[in-house]
């Protein structure tokens, strides 16, 4: 097999995760943050014949990307082997005991709070702009009529602040819900967004089949 670019898009996005990944046998892929706070699940182009461990995802990226030419992938007992032509590489796998794999089994929302979608363009915006002003925070807070993405330092009543308006689905009472921005691993686009007051956010793409869930800072946040 060879690895599409659009399979090499969602590798790259997720060793940004987690630098280790579990390849399952089939077109799924999932990954998760050594913190747990964000877990991500894509469908992908390609189909892997079976299922191995990489340690270090940005090396394997880049083994891959050696060639001049995409390299065919095979798989024997211990190695990955990426050849073309004459030129050969034989990658190791890893022990599923050295990397943190993402649980087998999907997060579901006990409720939804909050709903929206996220335009690629206010994610893009929202981003830059947190990044520009040091924002360590971005989160969604309503007064009850109005929701807006503040980010922001939210251990910082000083700090500055970006608010963006946004149109709610669903908006439950009150709340200020604070996320850690470089928790914020989606790859960039357009995102219908769900909220549980529990303490978990949903995102999925509305065009690629791909989707994260972000876990809250629940010492930050307010509900009501």
């Amino acid at each position: 097999m060879k690895l599409s670019n659009e399979t090499l898009n969602v590798l790259k996005n997720f060793a940004t995760i987690n630098e280790g990944l579990q390849f399952k046998q089939g077109k799924k892929l999932k990954t998760i943050s050594q913190t747990k706070a964000v877990m991500a699940e894509a469908s992908i182009a390609d189909e892997f014949p079976e299922t191995f461990c990489v340690y270090d995802l940005n090396q394997f990226l880049s083994v891959n990307s050696l060639f001049k030419d995409k390299p065919e992938l095979k798989f024997d007992d211990a190695d990955i082997v990426f050849q073309s032509g004459r030129n050969k590489i034989k990658y190791r796998k890893c022990a599923e005991g050295m990397i943190l794999k993402a649980p087998d089994k999907d997060i579901k929302l006990s409720s939804v709070d909050v709903s929206f979608t996220l335009t690629a363009e206010k994610y893009n915006s929202i981003m830059d702009k947190s990044k520009v002003l040091s924002s360590p925070h971005i989160a969604i807070v309503s007064d009850g009529e109005t929701t807006k993405i503040v980010t922001s330092d939210f251990e910082n009543d000083s700090s500055h602040k970006n608010l963006v308006k946004i149109d709610t689905k669903v908006s439950n009472g009150k709340y200020s819900i604070v996320f850690i921005r470089d928790n914020f691993k989606m790859i960039p686009g357009s995102y219908d967004v769900d909220i549980s007051f529990s303490g978990v956010a949903h995102f999925k793409n509305t065009k690629e089949d791909i989707q994260y869930w972000v876990a809250f800072e629940s010492k930050l946040t307010k509900i009501g």
